[in-house]
């Protein structure tokens, strides 16, 4: 008989490391060979179901497949952006170069099964689809695809998963599509509307481009309207009489009943009314009193903490809690669920961290007298609240990593401890007809605090009254003061005010937050972490407000969610829900752009206009007269004769290069340079927005140029192709230019990548010798002259073979040792790769 097939089984992880960690815990005995591929595989023979020798390969990705875009007639900026809301879009590779659709190709031929380890989320079930698109085709039929469900990387869940194996879901995956789309026609549409219009005004944006997004924009506009409540704020004085008495030679202030009153005169009056020189105690109130413990932790509470009480941002925050989770020390860290399900295991949770330095003491108490189930919080069916998995201490984790595990460890000890146990004590007073208190608090049982020590309150004792009792007055003031505004909101502000109003989930909350500080809307200021708006961010949301106050508010994008959970729930069509949002949206910009003059207003009121901003830097080729650079983001030349605006490349510095003009135009080139270490090169400004040769993109700089005779472009200045260009994978269609800009340290830079390499400090002068090749590889021969005091003859070679020539340059290409040769006494050799005679012949 023949043997019977054995079962193929390919399961695929979100990530390389979380498809690492998996396989440790899924291979028998943690043993399994690993493949180098687009991403890690790892294979094993184990069982499964009804087979005992399943073969496993457990690959992953790196997050989503795909991207969602435009197609490319709807990809340039020419574009009237209100075509876009009608715009056909799709969806491509996320990162082509990584080639990852071919790897799940090629590892699904052959295979039965397909198990999806993606994140338990709805991201994570758009990708799971996103994954079975491209296996499915290739595995066996029929084709079996189930989905994992797990909360933690820990040896117990991750068999619990194997064991309760389901099937995606689609509708979730469609929700995901759905907000995709509509966030890529709205936000496209408005921002290249936005930025066009304001930024061919106005000089001093500072901003690379003024973006509308449909989270983004309300999530501004709490920044704003806190903004404009603390402009508005007019303070009001107000008066309060303060008596302090004397109680066993202690000074004691006490508080009066009215609190304040905005009336000098009438407080002087209560105050002249006081004849009494002792104050008497009227009666003495003592009372218990509990402080709950904390839920369960969810994504939202985490974020609030680190940010209000840790100082680190949400972003980073979110970035080291998938970490963390990852390595199987926390639960998986993208949770709205602050409730524990009555089966969750708590003891054994607890029981882990029995052994810990800080808290193992604590935890064995807990276990030995008995802990309480959390009380309060929500359960929405996703994940359990974010909990310590593994124990780990300082020496283990480091930083901002160690101090979240810390918070997140001691929160969920204390939501299974005791409520926190203390006493008021509230002393009455009567000082004539006005009536005064006095408070103090003690702790009784330090509870849930005892492990969060920052929620300690501390004592406040009071002496020791007696009713009937009288003190004497040592002073009675009338004490003036001043209603203050209030501050601008933090981050965990923020990030409740987000919640409250169903602006992003909880996986994107830190994403809207780190989109407008990027943008330059708001600047986090202070250990606070205080969200200031820019002058940009406010003209924006009061343009917004002066137009369509819809648009900057949280209810459209709020009502969105809503109609989006009703796609991921099966109850409405994902067409029906998308059309309609997208025609609402349409007829909003379409009005928005009739009435844009309003937000031009005040922007002009705000910034300065092209022809008022920037410094006179260099020539332009039509008029002749000097053209001001402005150096704010997006890096510009503005010819205010010509009333011209031309792009220059970010991220460097820009300087006028030795007043040269480029033959084509005449325009006055200047230099761009990322540093002593980095690359540098001339630009043509006009060129440089107006390419003009075929083929090539908007972009190029004299590193490009094909011009035959000009002495800055790359026909003349090229070596060689790129040293990556022989790579196997991605290799780079750069060439190796000679940067004569760089001098006195020369240089050697791919006009594509970042290759680098700067000749010695010795090196005085390099120069390509004239029609001479190396017969080799092609490669343009280079002269390198010393300085005056090494005393050395110059050296002439290739940069790729001549190891005399390699040995100059602080980056070594050598491939291989030919010879040692300078001079004139070069021997030739009569074959040449064709390859590389042919890329050299394409560069020339």
């Amino acid at each position: 008989m023949p043997e019977p097939t054995k079962t193929r089984v390919l399961m695929v992880a979100e990530k390389p490391s979380l498809a690492e960690a998996l396989s440790k815990l899924l291979a028998p005995g943690g043993r399994y060979e690993t493949h180098r591929r687009a991403t890690p595989v790892h294979e094993w023979t184990g069982p499964f179901r009804n087979d005992p020798a399943t073969q496993f390969r457990f690959t992953s990705v790196t997050g989503h497949v795909y991207s969602m875009d435009f197609t490319s007639e709807y990809n340039s900026w020419a574009i009237d952006p209100q075509l876009l809301f009608n715009g056909v879009v799709r969806k491509q590779e996320s990162n082509p170069k990584m080639k990852l659709t071919q790897h799940l190709a090629s590892e699904a031929k052959n295979v039965d099964i397909l198990i999806l380890w993606l994140d338990c989320d709805r991201e994570g079930e758009n990708i799971c689809f996103e994954v079975i698109g491209n296996c499915k085709p290739f595995m066996n039929k029929p084709a079996q695809i189930l989905r994992a469900k797990f909360s933690a990387i820990t040896a117990e869940e991750v068999r619990r998963a194997m064991q309760n194996l389901g099937v995606p879901n689609e509708n979730e995956a469609k929700a995901v599509d759905a907000r995709q789309e509509l966030d890529l026609k709205v936000g496209v549409a408005f921002t290249r509307f936005q930025t066009r219009f304001f930024q061919g005004k106005y000089g001093n944006l500072d901003s690379t481009v003024i973006s509308y997004g449909p989270c983004q924009t309300p999530t501004l506009s709490f920044c704003v309207e806190r903004h404009d409540r603390i402009q508005s704020f007019q303070p009001e004085p107000f008066w309060a009489i303060v008596p302090t008495i004397q109680k066993d030679k202690q000074p004691i202030q006490l508080a009066w009943d009215r609190e304040r009153l905005f009336d000098r005169n009438i407080a002087l009056l209560f105050l002249n009314s006081i004849e009494s020189k002792n104050a008497i105690v009227l009666s003495v109130d003592i009372k218990k009193k509990a402080k709950q413990r904390p839920h369960a932790l969810n994504t939202v509470e985490l974020l609030k903490f680190c940010s209000s009480g840790l100082g680190i941002g949400p972003s980073e925050s979110m970035s080291i809690a998938e970490r963390l989770y990852t390595q199987g020390y926390i639960s998986y860290p993208r949770t709205e669920t602050s409730k524990y399900p009555e089966s969750f295991d708590l003891k054994t949770v607890l029981k882990e961290q029995v052994d810990h330095a800080n808290w193992g003491p604590y935890c064995k108490e807990l276990l030995d007298n008995g802990f309480q189930r959390p009380t309060g919080g929500v359960d929405v069916g996703d994940h359990p609240p974010i909990t310590p998995m593994r124990i780990a201490d300082e020496g283990e984790l480091y930083g901002d990593t160690w101090r979240i595990y810390d918070f997140i460890a001691r929160t969920f000890i204390g939501s299974i401890s005791p409520n926190l146990q203390y006493s008021t004590t509230t002393a009455k007073f009567a000082i004539g007809n006005e009536r005064f208190e006095c408070k103090g608090s003690q702790t009784i049982s330090a509870g849930f605090s005892a492990v969060m020590h920052w929620l300690r309150t501390p004592d406040e004792p009071i002496p020791d009254f007696q009713k009937g009792e009288s003190l004497p007055i040592t002073s009675l003031t009338l004490r003036e003061g001043k209603t203050s505004p209030p501050d601008y909101l933090t981050e965990a502000e923020l990030i409740g005010l987000m919640e409250q109003n169903g602006i992003g989930t909880d996986a994107s909350i830190p994403t809207h937050i780190n989109n407008i500080c990027q943008r330059n809307y708001v600047n986090v200021n202070g250990g606070a972490r205080r969200l200031i708006p820019t002058n940009l961010g406010i003209v924006l949301i009061h343009g917004y407000q002066k137009i369509d106050p819809e648009l900057s508010l949280p209810t459209m994008r709020s009502d969105m969610e809503q109609q989006l959970n009703l796609i991921a729930s099966g109850k409405a069509p994902q067409k029906e829900v998308l059309q309609h949002f997208v025609n609402m949206f349409e007829s909003k910009f379409a009005y928005f752009v009739k009435h844009v003059e309003s937000m031009d207003e005040l922007f002009e009121a705000t910034f300065s206009t092209l022809a008022a901003s920037g410094k006179p830097l260099s020539k332009c080729g039509k008029c002749k007269r000097y053209m001001k650079y402005i150096a704010l983001k997006p890096n510009r030349l503005h010819c205010p004769t010509c009333d011209e605006t031309y792009s220059l490349p970010m991220n460097g510095n820009i300087k006028l290069y030795r007043e040269l003009r480029c033959p084509l135009d005449d325009f006055e080139l200047v230099l761009y340079s990322t540093g002593s270490k980095g690359i540098g090169f001339p630009i043509c400004p006009y060129c440089y927005n107006h390419p003009p040769f075929e083929n090539i993109k908007k972009g190029m700089g004299c590193n490009h140029c094909l011009h035959p005779t000009c002495p800055h472009s790359m026909v003349r200045n090229a070596i060689c192709p790129c040293p990556e260009s022989e790579q196997p994978v991605d290799p780079c269609q750069g060439r190796l230019i000679l940067d004569a800009t760089s001098a006195p340290r020369w240089k050697l830079s791919c006009n594509e990548c970042n290759i680098v390499s700067t000749f010695l400090d010795t090196i005085k002068h390099v120069n390509i010798v004239k029609d001479e090749i190396c017969e080799d590889c092609g490669t343009v021969i280079l002269k390198a002259d010393f300085r005056e005091n090494q005393n050395k003859e110059p050296v002439i070679g290739c940069v790729m073979c001549d190891e005399e020539m390699d040995s100059v340059l602080e980056t070594r290409f050598a491939r291989k040792s030919v010879r040692r040769h300078h001079g004139k006494g070069r021997k030739k050799r009569k074959w040449v790769d064709p390859k590389l005679r042919k890329l050299y012949a394409d560069m020339r």
